[in-house]
């Protein structure tokens, strides 16, 4: 008898959740995104260039740099942004300084 009690498979599970769990994860859910936007908002610079976005951005201004080289890369951003360009190498926040 003792051990019909202890058995997990002798209990039914939905009856251990309880019925408001799912009205719980709506609060939770919304604290979640509010979070996250907290942590993606970033301040917007005055120099121009790729963004941020979580991270993002460094890694494609990093990855284009090597796949293009440093001469082609800053020819592009220059045609994209400008001759006063902010760019992230090896994860440094770098300028393009050119005409």
């Amino acid at each position: 008898m003792v051990l019909e009690t202890l058995n997990p498979l002798h209990y039914n599970i939905t009856s251990l959740v309880p019925d408001t769990m799912p009205m719980a994860t709506v609060p939770i859910l919304i604290l979640m995104c509010f979070l996250l936007l907290i942590w993606n908002h970033e301040e917007t610079s005055s120099i121009p260039g790729p963004g941020y976005c979580m991270g993002i951005g460094p890694l494609i201004s990093h990855w284009r740099f090597l796949w293009m080289g440093v001469g082609n890369a800053c020819n592009y951003y220059n045609k994209t942004y400008g001759e006063f360009v902010r760019v992230w190498i090896s994860g440094e926040e770098t300028f393009i300084i050119s005409k």
